[in-house]
């Protein structure tokens, strides 16, 4: 069945890497995410955003995600992302997930602290592990929209942490959701990470940390997708993130933008080929490309082997 995210996560706070979470919103995501993992020998992180479950569903992508983790050999989380709505928060809870994560960024610090306390105790109950998030990310995915980003206080975290009794927690550092992450040279606030890390004690999570690798875009951008001026976080920002104490990084962009590029491509070469099967089966070979890229720099391969 499905790993334990607390303790995925602690063990990769002790041993210095990042465990990589990745959205899914169909079978063809949710199996290159996993073959991407089995071919490196790394933890994953399957996540649902409730976009994504007003897609698909709840009941169908929890199936889809338990199947993964029954076949797999590598440690799989499900984990239900930015979750605003107790009732969807509830619904994760009583049907299985690892964890789920209560967004009160957007709440003033008190009722942010009520409300993750409130989740904390009614997840607590049920064995599931709990993120909670505090500073805001700037950009916009899914329901999550945030014009200005909202720094994290280090000495708020620890008070949050405290009260609250999160299990991980969400900082916020200099990222965006969405491909449209930074105007002029990307920059993350490692110096206030650092802080951050030395006065909470739980596990810290990035969120809006897609790379947006130039590769892809331009692969979707030569089969037709309008693409300008997107940026991501270098992989060499992520790696000093996750140096300086990040232990989970949250991807989705990137799986979209690999996803939409394979498909735009073979529809474009093979435009008398309508078979689902043909047009999806390469845009499930470029989320497994791009998520072992992702792996690789979060330096989590073979490391659930260890301790």
């Amino acid at each position: 069945m499905f790993a334990d995210t607390k303790r995925l996560l602690e063990k990769a706070r002790r041993q210095g890497y990042a465990v990589g979470h990745f959205n899914i919103n169909n079978m063809e995501i949710v199996q290159g995410i996993v073959q991407a993992a089995e071919n490196l020998k790394s933890p994953v992180i399957l996540s649902t955003s409730e976009g994504a479950l007003k897609y698909a569903g709840m009941n169908f992508l929890y199936e889809l995600a338990k199947t993964a983790a029954s076949l797999s050999t590598v440690p799989i989380v499900l984990h239900l992302d930015h979750g605003k709505d107790l009732t969807i928060i509830k619904q994760a809870i009583q049907i299985g997930y690892s964890s789920v994560m209560f967004d009160g960024s957007h709440l003033p610090f008190e009722k942010n602290v009520t409300m993750t306390r409130k989740v904390v105790k009614m997840a607590h109950k049920q064995g599931v592990s709990v993120e909670a998030e505090l500073g805001t990310i700037g950009g916009a995915e899914d329901t999550v929209h945030s014009r200005t980003i909202v720094y994290t206080d280090p000495l708020k975290a620890q008070e949050f942490v405290r009260r609250t009794g999160c299990d991980f927690l969400a900082v916020a550092i200099g990222t965006s959701h969405g491909a449209y992450k930074f105007k002029g040279k990307a920059f993350l606030n490692i110096d206030l990470l650092k802080e951050i890390a030395m006065k909470v004690s739980v596990p810290l999570v990035l969120h809006g940390a897609s790379g947006v690798p130039h590769n892809i875009v331009s692969m979707a951008k030569k089969f037709g997708a309008k693409l300008k001026d997107v940026q991501g976080v270098p992989d060499a920002e992520i790696r000093k993130a996750v140096h300086n104490g990040i232990c989970k990084v949250n991807t989705d962009t990137d799986l979209r933008i690999a996803f939409d590029a394979a498909v735009r491509g073979f529809v474009m070469k093979n435009p008398s080929d309508f078979d689902p099967r043909h047009v999806l089966g390469p845009a499930r070979d470029s989320i497994t490309k791009v998520v072992e890229h992702r792996i690789k720099v979060l330096g989590s391969g073979i490391k659930h082997t260890k301790g």
